[in-house]
């Protein structure tokens, strides 16, 4: 099935795009796997004619904002992210009435609605350097991950107004699953993700977005890792850095959403070139501005 996605993806000039919580079989069969940033990238750079999104909804809605000019389809329309569905529209318009000068900053996973009531997007590998260059008299209002923003909050000294939203997957990590996993492997180094829990970043010998896991792996001299954050990414490290052993904090960090895409199903949405994500011409305009800021920001 990856050698018919492969040229069935020749055939009708598609590019196919998978991020790293992704089935194995599914990123071994993708043009680039990444985390939202990259793949971010890739789509605004890629001239195919169509956009193969194997990742959730507003990657792909991200996907037609940077290139409205491609046909992008989602191969799994039940794959919403719980996160990015925390945050709406009218919640967020009535906080930014309550702090009228606030800079709004949006962590990518959220709607292409919410999006266009930002100012600036952001991912994980990134917020950091997005929160750092707004002034410092400005207010900001950061959705919808409040453990990310705590995070940025700590990195940077900026005192944030945070949404309270959350990732589900990354959420069950628990302290207590990191000191098991740090006596299961006493030689491992510890790397978490941004979206973890505060009290489980405090334990971390590194806190990275899934792409700065990539490279902090490959240049930390030690032979062992314990990995926060969801399950796919022990297949993309244990690709990209060989030789290495990753064991997941906890078994439990699957992303039930991100799995629902599978091989079969890439397949026959790339045959039927649907279901299709488009975003309004008069949403996507506002959002452009506040993605484009991102990708122009930072790593």
């Amino acid at each position: 099935m990856q050698a018919e996605l492969r040229e069935l993806a020749r055939e009708k000039d598609a590019v196919v795009l998978a991020h790293n919580y992704q089935r194995a079989e599914v990123q071994d069969a993708a043009d680039y796997v990444g985390d939202s940033l990259g793949l971010s990238r890739q789509a605004a750079a890629s001239d195919a004619r169509i956009i193969l999104f194997c990742g959730v909804d507003f990657m792909a809605e991200t996907a037609a904002i940077l290139a409205p000019d491609r046909k992008v389809i989602l191969p799994e329309s039940r794959a919403r992210c719980p996160m990015a569905a925390m945050v709406d529209p009218v919640g967020l318009a009535e906080l930014k009435a309550r702090h009228p000068g606030a800079v709004v900053v949006s962590y990518v996973n959220t709607s292409a609605a919410v999006k266009a009531l930002s100012d600036i997007c952001c991912t994980s590998a990134n917020a950091p350097e997005v929160v750092a260059s707004i002034p410092a008299e400005r207010e900001i209002i950061f959705t919808p991950d409040c453990n990310l923003g705590a995070w940025v909050a700590e990195m940077t000294g900026r005192n944030l107004i945070l949404w309270q939203g959350y990732c589900p997957t990354h959420d069950l990590i628990q302290p207590e699953d990191i000191l098991a996993a740090q006596e299961a492997h006493p030689a491992a180094k510890v790397v978490v993700h941004p979206e973890c829990r505060p009290d489980v970043t405090a334990l971390a010998d590194a806190v990275e977005s899934t792409s700065g896991m990539i490279r902090y792996c490959r240049e930390e001299p030690a032979g062992e890792f314990i990995i926060g954050t969801e399950s796919g990414m022990i297949h993309r490290l244990s690709k990209d850095v060989p030789g290495k052993r990753f064991y997941l904090a906890t078994e439990a960090t699957v992303c039930p959403t991100m799995k629902l895409t599978t091989l079969r199903k890439a397949v026959e949405a790339l045959r039927a070139e649907a279901p299709v994500v488009a975003v309004p011409a008069a949403i996507r305009v506002k959002a452009l501005a506040a993605v484009q800021r991102m990708v122009e920001i930072g790593r």
